[in-house]
């Protein structure tokens, strides 16, 4: 994949969010940056770092699997009937 200077600039903005808000540390040269920029933006509570995550994801074409289903959703999902309605 070519880093365009829209996903450079995206990576760096979304670099220095994550560093200060999480912790993480991630470098640009890394091969795996933007999957574990992405991950780490699943775990952020903070709306605008989810929004910049979204953007590389766009940018980039690289889409990760939504994160998993809480327990309530879980059963919330499959305790709901959705089948015909016979009368």
């Amino acid at each position: 994949m070519e880093l365009t200077k829209a996903i450079l600039d995206c990576m760096q903005t979304l670099r220095r969010r994550l560093r200060d808000e999480l912790g993480v540390s991630i470098r640009l040269s890394q091969p795996d940056a933007i999957n574990a920029m992405l991950l780490a933006c699943l775990e952020s509570a903070d709306e605008s770092t989810r929004e910049l995550g979204s953007s590389l994801s766009e940018l980039s074409g690289v889409h990760l699997p939504p994160p998993p289903l809480s327990e309530e959703q879980l059963i919330a999902k499959y305790t709901r009937y959705s089948g015909p309605l016979r009368g």
